[in-house]
């Protein structure tokens, strides 16, 4: 009887030990990086699970509101991580950058943000998602700062956007051939973009294709535009982002992930860069019924692609 009630006891101990270290945490913190306040929301049934943080397309754009639909199985592995960028969601309504953002600017608020989660959870190294835009600053990262991460996943990547712009009008132009007030717009795009309304007409015509038939309203040029008066220099900057020449080696593990479907950052061009790049560990994963979306379309897919290369 003794025997079995100090069993009973050994037991208890290890499950009260086990709780003390599992800690949980589901917050939303404000901190100041890169001299504003910018606003993580840290989620874990355990903060000792490794952490992977997200970085939202756009610019200007956040994955928080949305997250649990494409976390959902993640969340089982990791200490999920979203940011909401400087000018954008959570952050902006904190306060609007005093400084215009830029590639550089954020990407070494990126660099903050992963020092400030480290040593708030006690860890040495993160993974890094980039969506997008996102990869602006993931591959900054990457590129300054590779002992900080266990591996980078490049989701629908900014590799040769000029490249990738170019072959996008074409596109289009093809598509909508037939459509005189498309092919009138889409002949006033020019590379680089020289001004906010070429870079408006793209974009009109290829969310239009995606069946956003909201993009032909006055009140949506109203926003892209007012949109274009803070980012559209950062993203005169991606358009010159060219890493099969600039960067060829990386010193970290480095996933691909990218969608069949997607014609706004090609994925012929990612294809053949991850063929191109040197690194440690590498993979690329193609989803067939994805466009620029793929957490969206296929999010099932998507986290167990990334448990399976943990695992």
């Amino acid at each position: 009887m003794k025997k079995i009630s100090l069993f009973i006891l050994t037991l208890l101990s290890m499950f009260c030990l086990a709780q003390l270290h599992s800690v949980k945490m589901d917050t939303l913190l404000t901190t100041e990086i890169g001299g504003i306040k910018q606003a993580i929301e840290i989620k874990t049934d355990d903060i000792n699970k490794p952490i992977l943080l997200f970085l939202s397309g756009g610019p200007g754009s956040s994955m928080m509101k949305n997250a649990d639909s494409y976390t959902n199985i993640l969340k089982n592995k990791f200490t999920i991580v979203q940011w909401d960028q400087r000018d954008a969601g959570k952050t902006l309504a904190l306060n609007p950058s005093p400084i215009q953002p830029s590639v550089e600017l954020m990407g070494k608020d990126t660099y903050e943000v992963i020092n400030f989660l480290l040593k708030r959870l006690n860890q040495k190294k993160l993974y890094l998602l980039g969506s997008s835009w996102g990869n602006a600053l993931g591959f900054y990262i990457v590129r300054n700062h590779p002992e900080l991460l266990h591996a980078y996943y490049a989701v629908n990547p900014v590799i040769s956007q000029l490249a990738s712009e170019k072959e996008l009008l074409k596109t289009l132009k093809i598509h909508f051939k037939d459509n005189p007030v498309a092919t009138e717009e889409l002949s006033k795009v020019y590379f680089p973009f020289t001004n906010d309304e070429s870079m408006f007409y793209l974009r009109k015509w290829l969310f239009y294709k995606d069946g956003k038939e909201y993009v032909t309203t006055d009140d949506f040029k109203k926003g892209f535009l007012q949109w274009s008066k803070t980012w559209s220099p950062a993203w005169n900057e991606v358009m010159k982002i060219d890493l099969p020449k600039t960067l060829k080696k990386v010193d970290c593990p480095i996933y691909f992930f990218v969608g069949k479907n997607d014609i706004q950052t090609l994925t012929s061009i990612t294809k053949g860069y991850f063929e191109q790049v040197k690194a440690p560990k590498k993979d690329l994963f193609l989803f067939e019924n994805s466009g620029h979306q793929i957490h969206k379309d296929e999010a099932d897919k998507f986290q167990n692609t990334i448990i399976q290369t943990i695992d």
